[in-house]
C-alpha cells in the first residue's frame, strides 16, 4: 500500500563565532573546568553577538539546510520555528526568518516546548507535509540561551550555549513499511506539575521582563532518564521498530551523564549514541539538530540509516521521533 512519508531531506546547522570555555567562566563565577566537565561533560560553547538575534542564527542555519536538499528559499511553503528565546515577544521568529530568507507568503510560526521544542515542531510539520498542505517545510531551533543566564549562578549559568540546526523535510512516497524513507513515528509528552523543576523567572503577563533560567537539577536529572526512555520505548513501537534496530540515537544535548543513563536503561551501544554536549553544551530546541548535522558532516549518519531523536524540558515536556534518514 502507497503511503506519504516526511522525509528529511536536508540538514544544516550554524553556531556564534564566539566559544566561551570553561576556564572563561571561571573567571566570572566559582567553578572550574573540572568541576564543570564532571558534572556534565561540557567543555566549551558558543556565545552570540549582542547584535546577533535568534532569527539570524535560524537564518545561517535554514541556508545550509537548503542547499542541502538541493532547494532554495522560493521552494519552502511551510516554516516552523522551535524556540524559547525569540527576537521578540511577537512577531513569531519564523515570520522574521521568513522575511530574512525570502520566502514567499506561506504558513510561518514558532513552537514553544523549550528543550523539546525540535522533536515537537519535526511532529507538527509532518501533519502538513504528509496531509499535502506543504511540499517544502523549513523546521528550525534555534536558541540563545544565554540571554536568559544568571551569570552569578554557577549551576545553570555553565549548562547553556547559542546556536541553531535546521531540517528541510518533504513528501516521499513509500510502502508503510520501516524501511520507507521518512518519519515514521513520535511520542510527545507533558506534565505540567513539574513546572517548578525548569523555568524562567519571567515573563510579559508576570513580571515585565524575560527573567532568568531557574532548574532543580538533580530532579530534572532523575525525571529526564525515565521519561525520556519511556518516550523512546513508544516512539519505538509506534513506528514498528525495536530499539536494537536503531543505528543512531540523537539525543538532546543536556548533559553527558543523562546520555550515558538513558543509554544504558535501554542497553543502546554506546557508539551509536551522537554527542556533542561537550563542545556547544545545552543549546535547548538547537541541541539536536545540531548534533545531527554533526554525525552527518563526519561520515556517521548516512542515507538509508534509522535515526532515534530525543529531548526533554521545561514543562516539563519531553519527546521521541524515529525516522529513517
Amino acid at each position: 500500500m502507497s503511503v506519504i512519508r516526511s522525509a528529511v531531506t536536508g540538514v544544516g546547522s550554524y553556531l556564534p563565532e564566539q566559544i566561551v570555555t570553561n576556564a572563561d567562566l571561571a573567571q566570572i563565577v566559582e567553578t572550574s573546568d573540572e568541576w564543570i566537565q564532571e558534572r556534565t561533560g561540557i567543555k566549551q560553547r558558543h556565545k552570540a553577538r549582542d547584535d546577533q538575534p535568534t532569527s539570524d542564527l535560524a537564518v545561517e542555519a535554514a541556508k545550509r539546510a537548503l542547499i542541502d536538499a538541493g532547494k532554495t528559499a522560493a521552494d519552502v511553503d511551510l516554516i516552523v520555528v522551535a524556540t524559547t528565546t525569540p527576537d521578540m515577544t511577537f512577531p513569531a521568529t519564523a515570520s522574521i526568518v521568513q522575511r530574512k530568507l525570502g520566502v514567499p507568503v506561506c504558513p510561518a510560526f514558532d513552537v514553544q516546548a523549550v528543550c523539546s521544542g525540535f522533536v515537537y515542531a519535526l511532529s507538527v510539520a509532518d501533519g502538513f507535509v504528509a496531509r499535502g498542505l506543504a511540499k517544502c517545510a523549513l523546521v528550525i531551533g534555534a536558541e540563545e540561551m544565554t540571554r536568559l543566564l544568571d551569570w552569578t549562578d554557577r549551576s545553570t549559568c555553565v549548562l547553556f550555549g547559542d546556536g541553531a540546526g535546521a531540517f528541510v523535510v518533504e513528501p516521499r512516497e513509500g510502502q508503510g513499511t520501516t524501511a520507507d524513507q521518512g518519519l515514521l513515528g513520535f511520542a510527545l509528552r507533558c506534565d505540567g506539575s513539574k513546572t517548578d523543576l525548569l523555568y524562567v523567572d519571567g515573563g510579559p503577563a508576570t513580571t515585565g521582563s524575560v527573567g532568568h533560567l531557574r532548574m532543580a537539577g538533580n530532579q530534572v536529572f532523575k525525571y529526564a532518564v525515565i521519561n525520556i526512555a519511556e518516550a523512546i520505548t513508544a516512539a519505538c513501537k509506534v513506528s514498528g521498530l525495536e530499539v536494537s534496530e536503531v543505528d543512531w540515537f540523537v539525543p538532546h544535548q543536556a548533559n553527558q551523564r543523562i546520555l550515558r543513563g538513558v543509554g544504558d536503561r535501554l542497553g543502546l551501544e554506546e557508539h551509536k549514541v551522537i554527542s556533542t554536549v561537550a563542545m556547544h553544551a545545552n543549546t535547548s530546541a538547537a541541541s539536536i539538530p545540531l548534533a545531527m548535522d554533526a554525525a552527518i558532516q563526519d561520515g556517521r549518519i548516512k542515507r538509508g540509516d534509522l535515526v532515534l531523536l530525543e529531548a526533554m524540558g521545561g514543562g516539563l515536556t519531553w519527546g521521541a521521533c524515529a525516522f529513517r534518514f
